[in-house]
């Protein structure tokens, strides 16, 4: 087994645990914005709020 099927592996797994924790990781990446909008003063809100439906989005991809 070469290093890029190791590699494939390892993501598949991490895939598998994102998408079963995938409500906690969502309440995270909430936090995470709600907290940058705070030190920021929400000057960067739409840039947070396009991240955070990224991973939300990618969270639910099978």
């Amino acid at each position: 087994m070469g290093i890029a099927d190791q590699f494939k592996g390892a993501i598949g797994k991490a895939k598998d645990l994102a998408v079963e924790n995938a409500d906690k990781i969502e309440g995270a990446v909430d936090k995470a914005g709600d907290f940058i909008d705070d030190k920021t003063g929400g000057k960067y809100a739409d840039k947070v709020d396009t991240v955070q439906d990224a991973v939300k989005k990618n969270l639910k991809k099978d």
